[in-house]
């Protein structure tokens, strides 16, 4: 989407007060009993266009605060005369956002004795069609079953007046563009309509034209750090060969011992095997996939709260909407392939003044696109070694040490007093107290790990190649042209950055089953849903064979000529 011109920075918006938004009494009422004393810059901003029900385009990020931006304006405009059909509809991807908004809702609706519902699949529809039967105020729903209801007759929005897609980005990455048409073609044309989304790609401009009126523009600005202030989210990448990736995360964890933490992989089986990997390692690690059925995520995320498990490892759908007050560490297994899913994922720590850690595995040909991340963040990506054996050990000792001083310090040690003194008879004090230290560390350190990890760096020669192609769509990588200078072949490829396809993958799909090298290989362009590559026309077939016989990051793909060509 294109800059703009009209949207404002919203973290200068000060000393705003809830009362000063125009809020029914209801709702002031329940936000001072939950302890809400002042609206955040984008409520400040949003509630009251909102409120005189102007339609909204905004971008913010989960943690900033705008499901109550768009929630209180939504119950702000119930009808005093309520019948059964809802009066607003809010769109959300997935199960957990939909249960945490209607939540929000039924909290500050309260005085006012808001009916909210819930609408997702994976839960009983008949108790959907009971609740809808009996009348509800607000329908939060996710497209799927929202368009399901709506084609039973169930869900009527004929007197809806106001529809909020949340996570927007989101639910067209989800392929829900058309149901997101079909469900708003069913609402009436005065309604209004609020989009919000974590970042904005073009494609979400036809969507916003279509449904939207004369929108009011916001978006939220980066907070700044104050002169002095570290950044709340300490942000470093690990140089790693793809092949050392999990014994260096399980390394990277051993040393940074986090409270809590997500690690992001691109595919389910990559969470699948990751998970069993690091359970291996002795850590208590749950997997978070699209995968799984509505009940298997409800009690990992009721296990990771509880605190009887410390790692998430999710896909970037799953952990949508997911906000964990303890965590303290976000993992990126893989760059990420698009720098605003990588802004996004680290905005889940560091909130309401809590510090956070963003690590990023890297590999070495990757160094230009976080170079571009780096960009988009804002903030530096300090790069780092992959911790060795000795710093290992050494990061274990200091944990010993630590648990041995807190002991010291708050214990009631006098019961083990005799032990001392007994052994003291026949040893030096120095040599028992060393021995007890050896079984407290042995005690409470892991597996040993005598591996050592490969130290890599960045292959300088990728900066050479011109920008990422996995920004916009059909942005081009030309890596050196090919030295046989003969006609070339352009053929299509069934994969593309919905499947987290990088040109790499493809140079190296290619150079793996045939006898070229990258410098026969020419551009590359990579799509959602399909890349296109140039070679040697005189190569072709033998690349189109090739690439049909074998896997492209795990996935067998279509190959042919491109008919456009």
């Amino acid at each position: 989407m294109e800059p703009m011109d009209d949207e404002r920075d919203l973290s200068d918006e000060q000393g705003t007060t809830f009362e000063d938004l125009g809020l029914r009494p209801e709702l002031l009422a329940a936000l001072s009993a939950l302890g809400y004393e002042e609206p955040t810059p984008i409520q400040a901003e949003a509630i009251p266009p909102l409120v005189e029900g102007r339609d909204l385009l905004g971008q913010a990020a989960t943690g900033t605060g705008k499901t109550a931006a768009f929630a209180l304006p939504v119950l702000q405009r119930l009808p005093a005369e309520r019948g059964k059909a809802p009066a607003a509809l809010v769109l959300v991807p997935t199960r957990e956002l939909a249960v945490q908004v209607s939540e929000a809702l039924h909290k500050y609706g309260r005085d006012l004795g808001a009916r909210v519902l819930p609408v997702y699949g994976g839960a009983p529809i008949v108790r959907q069609l009971r609740s809808l039967d009996a009348g509800v105020d607000v329908v939060v729903a996710t497209p799927g079953r929202a368009l399901d209801l709506l084609n039973r007759g169930s869900l009527q929005l004929g007197e809806v007046r106001t529809v909020v897609l949340d996570e927007a980005d989101e639910m067209l990455d989800m392929g829900f563009a058309e149901d997101l048409d079909a469900i708003l073609d069913e609402t009436p044309e005065n309604r209004q309509t609020v989009l919000f989304s974590a970042t904005m790609p073009r494609r979400l401009d036809a969507l916003a034209r279509r449904h939207l009126r004369d929108p009011v523009r916001i978006s939220l600005g980066r907070e700044r750090t104050e002169p002095g202030e570290a950044p709340r989210v300490t942000q470093t990448a690990y140089v790693v060969p793809r092949a050392a990736k999990p014994a260096a995360l399980g390394r990277i964890l051993d040393i940074e011992s986090p409270t809590a933490a997500i690690v992001f992989c691109r595919t389910r089986e990559e969470v699948d095997s990751l998970t069993e990997t690091l359970n291996g390692r002795g850590y208590r690690a749950e997997a978070l996939h699209g995968g799984m059925s509505p009940e298997q995520r409800d009690r990992v995320m009721g296990r990771l709260r509880g605190g009887t498990a410390d790692l998430l490892v999710a896909t970037d759908v799953a952990a949508r909407g997911l906000d964990i007050d303890q965590l303290t560490h976000v993992v990126n297994y893989d760059v990420p392939s698009a720098p605003e899913a990588y802004v996004h994922r680290i905005g889940r720590v560091g909130r309401a003044g809590r510090e956070g850690v963003a690590i990023t595995l890297a590999e070495p040909r990757e160094h230009r696109m976080l170079k571009v991340i780096e960009k988009v963040a804002g903030a530096p990506i300090t790069i780092q070694k992959v911790p060795t054996v000795a710093d290992l050990r050494t990061r274990r000792l200091e944990l010993t040490r630590a648990a041995l001083r807190e002991s010291l310090l708050t214990d009631e040690l006098d019961r083990f007093r005799v032990v001392v003194e007994t052994l003291s008879d026949e040893f030096d004090l120095m040599e028992v107290a060393l021995a007890a230290v050896k079984l407290a560390h042995e005690a409470g350190g892991g597996a040993d790990d005598e591996e050592e990890i490969p130290q890599v760096s960045f292959r300088q020669d990728n900066d050479a190649r011109g920008p990422s192609s996995r920004g916009a769509a059909g942005r081009t990588e030309r890596p050196p042209r090919r030295s046989s200078g003969g006609p070339a072949a352009r053929l299509f490829v069934g994969v593309g950055r919905e499947a987290g396809i990088r040109p790499g993958d493809l140079v190296g799909a290619i150079t793996g089953e045939t006898g070229l090298t990258g410098r026969d290989i020419g551009a590359i362009e990579i799509h959602q849903r399909f890349a296109l590559v140039e070679v040697p026309e005189s190569s072709a077939e033998e690349v189109v064979r090739a690439l049909r016989s074998t896997m492209i990051k795990g996935r067998k793909a279509t190959v042919r000529r491109d008919s456009q060509t």
